[in-house]
């Protein structure tokens, strides 16, 4: 089974007012943890897709640690960010499954990606989502049955519409931490902390 990882970064944060991209918690950015942690698991492709204040946030990561596209649509929303990332996976050397990871989750690491991978490979499931809060959430592995349902998202729909939806085949890891993202300044320092 090959896997792909797909790291949606192209919003704009504007509750944050600036990039949560570059915003740092310890000695890395966020995104830096998100790129660690997908070159650091047994994913066999990886694609990190930018939109807003992307020539800034570009400048904040080598350039050749992760393959990088531009979304021009992410205005359009998160699905058109998704979707750019799974039509740039699926180009040349298709993966069977992907997981949809965000830039703003630092407790995320390569030893969860590995976990749902794991998982699935021991369950079967279909999908395979993040546990935290009563719910559950990215990342999320999804595989190659539900890949026309997320190329079909529209506007800031995410995947977990596609997963609540045939929750018969989802399968939960436990992330406690998974609760703890980045949207706000007062996140930022909840963090710092």
């Amino acid at each position: 089974m090959k896997t792909g990882i797909i790291i949606l970064a192209a919003g704009e944060s504007s509750r944050l007012g600036y990039p949560k991209q570059i915003a740092r918690y310890k000695d890395k950015t966020l995104l830096q943890y998100a790129i660690d942690a997908a070159n650091g698991s047994k994913a066999d492709k990886k694609v990190l897709v930018l939109g807003a204040f992307k020539d800034e946030i570009k400048k904040t990561f080598p350039g050749a640690s992760i393959p990088n596209i531009p979304n021009p649509n992410w205005k359009e929303g998160m699905s058109s960010t998704l979707i750019k990332g799974l039509e740039y996976l699926q180009k040349i050397n298709p993966v069977d499954q992907v997981i949809i990871m965000l830039c703003d989750q630092p407790f995320v690491d390569a030893k969860l990606i590995n976990k749902l991978i794991a998982t699935q490979a021991k369950t079967g499931k279909g999908i395979i989502a993040s546990g935290y809060s009563k719910t559950f959430g990215v990342p999320i592995l999804f595989g190659k049955a539900y890949f026309e349902e997320l190329m079909s998202l529209t506007g800031d729909e995410g995947a977990k519409k596609i997963a609540a939806a045939h929750e018969d085949d989802v399968e939960i890891v436990p992330f406690p931490k998974g609760k703890t993202d980045v949207d706000t300044e007062a996140d930022l320092r909840d963090l710092n902390l």
